[in-house]
């Protein structure tokens, strides 16, 4: 194990056992206790694209009022298909602005499908294909409204990231110890994986506000959370009422109508270890068994398949 980070996933080649991953695990109960743990989940990390809910809640108590799908995709790290750049568009066209206002570094979608097909287009990076480009979008907008410097909407100084800042402290209930520069050029705010949970869980309770409108939004637009393909969509459909949100470096909150919420992350941040942690922590909940959860699809969203010559060989499974 590394500083207190125990194996949580284990790489498995025709039955042997040739890797694994490291990392961190939380489970709070309903009533924001901690259920069960593994590794260290109270020290700072930095969640990455999982503050985004977070982020998009802070604009609504500015004063954004976007309808539900496109206050979905400011939550979101998209997949860049159609929907995602059109939403993103719209975002910015009512606040009378345009592509050149993001500030996204150009990128290529995420989705395999809609990469390919900007490819054999002869198309190259844009703005707003990068994956962030919904929260980026909602950004501008809530500086139009407020009356803010657009030019400067990333600077940790800017009134924006300021209130950003205060609501992330407000639902973590921590301390910010590290504040960052996300990929996207956005800050990024430190919590630990309790506080992380305890933001969702707060989201996920909510029964009006700002905080209700965000959960909302995700539960009913998850494909604009994500992408059409993607395994965060697919887990939160069979798990109605839920709320997640996925993050690079292998970090994932997920939280459920009743307050229950999840948190992770490895420490080598590989992707194709976070939907299989997150399907095993829900397991063992016993969320996957639950009336009104497809527990085959979540169970599914865990499944990681090694291949060797084209077939399946191996698996990557969780340890805990």
């Amino acid at each position: 194990m590394t500083a207190g980070r125990p194996v949580v996933a284990e790489i498995v080649r025709s039955g042997f056992v040739e890797g694994h991953h490291y990392g961190s695990v939380v489970a709070l109960a309903a009533d924001g206790s901690i259920e069960w743990s593994v590794g260290d989940v109270t020290g700072a990390i930095l969640p990455r694209s999982c503050n985004k809910p977070v982020q998009a809640l802070a604009m609504v108590r500015l004063g954004l009022d976007l309808p539900p799908d496109l206050l979905a995709l400011a939550c979101a790290s998209h997949s860049g298909e159609q929907m995602h750049l059109d939403g993103a568009r719209r975002i910015l066209h009512g606040a009378g602005l345009s592509e050149a206002d993001l500030q996204t570094p150009p990128d290529f979608p995420l989705d395999d499908v809609a990469k390919e097909a900007v490819l054999a287009a002869g198309g190259t990076r844009t703005p707003i294909a990068m994956n962030c480009s919904g929260k980026h979008s909602a950004m501008l907008a809530t500086c139009v409204l407020n009356g803010w410097d657009t030019a400067t909407y990333l600077d940790p100084a800017h009134p924006l990231q300021v209130a950003i800042a205060e609501t992330f402290a407000e639902l973590t209930g921590e301390e910010i110890e590290v504040s960052a520069t996300d990929g996207c050029g956005a800050p990024l705010l430190s919590t630990s994986l309790v506080g992380l949970a305890r933001a969702f869980a707060a989201i996920a309770t909510a029964t009006d506000g700002p905080e209700a409108r965000i959960a909302a939004a995700i539960r009913t637009h998850p494909e604009l959370v994500s992408g059409s393909r993607r395994d965060e969509r697919t887990l939160l459909t069979a798990m109605p009422g839920s709320i997640g949100k996925a993050g690079a470096e292998s970090c994932y909150a997920v939280a459920l109508a009743d307050g229950r919420a999840f948190a992770l992350k490895t420490d080598d941040g590989a992707a194709r270890a976070r939907p299989v942690l997150m399907a095993a922590a829900l397991a063992r909940s016993g969320v996957d068994r639950e009336d009104g959860v497809d527990g085959e699809a979540v169970r599914r969203t865990g499944e990681a398949v090694l291949l060797g010559g084209g077939k399946p060989v191996g698996e990557i499974r969780a340890t805990f």
